[in-house]
């Protein structure tokens, strides 16, 4: 077993990316797997039979499964950034606005995304849903640059990688979209150091060999 945690990630997957982001930012080094999910393989699967990620393999054997968990674990060793502690609000609070991100939005989120997966009215409902959603993150940015507050946080970190989502959909209406904050919000999350040193590409991980060390403190990952 590898003397560092093992992160099995998969680049585009916002769930992954919430889990790299406190990672990096808490500057707990892992080895990095980066998974191919029509083609999962067999050190996923062993390590999590749900074979979804982010997976994290703790070097004792424990296994975290959810993402929210990784951040967690992540932040409780070491939160430099103060994501756990806004400057307005609380970590509860922060945790209400991500379920509501992981669950009512997350549902509407795929239907938009693919909408010729459902009915037609199933659809518009889901996109009324998705921007009604949109509109309270614009109204909590109102005087504040970030969700809790004056510096990024928890909540910012784990719904940021969603409302991107959304907003590839269709990137012509994203920016026609009447929400100025919300829209400075995520090009500013996007165009940071932090997001861009979580979003290498890299070769898929095969049984057998080796990840790359992540973070890599030259901002580029190496083999372990």
């Amino acid at each position: 077993m590898s003397a560092l945690p093992v992160l099995y990630s998969f680049r585009r997957c916002p769930y992954a990316m919430r889990a790299r982001l406190a990672l990096a930012v808490s500057g707990q080094v892992c080895e990095l797997r980066e998974v191919v999910l029509r083609a999962k393989p067999q050190g996923l699967l062993q390590a999590s039979p749900k074979a979804t990620v982010p997976v994290l393999v703790l070097p004792d054997g424990t296994v975290l499964e959810q993402s929210l968990d990784i951040m967690s674990w992540a932040l409780a060793r070491n939160d430099p950034a103060g994501w756990l502690t806004p400057s307005h609000g609380d970590e509860a609070g922060m945790q209400e606005l991500i379920a509501e991100c992981d669950g009512p939005f997350k549902q509407a989120l795929d239907r938009c995304k693919y909408p010729s997966r459902y009915p037609e009215a199933d659809a518009a409902l889901a996109r009324a849903q998705a921007v009604e959603w949109m509109q309270g993150l614009e109204v909590r940015l109102t005087g504040q640059p970030f969700l809790f507050g004056d510096h990024a946080a928890l909540a910012d970190m784990a719904i940021a990688p969603f409302v991107r989502q959304f907003a590839g959909i269709d990137a012509d209406w994203w920016a026609a979209q009447p929400w100025p904050r919300l829209q400075a919000w995520l090009a500013q999350w996007q165009a940071s150091p932090l997001f861009e040193s979580v979003m290498p590409k890299l070769p898929a991980w095969v049984d057998g060999t080796e990840g790359v060390v992540f973070p890599h403190p030259e901002g580029t990952e190496q083999p372990v």
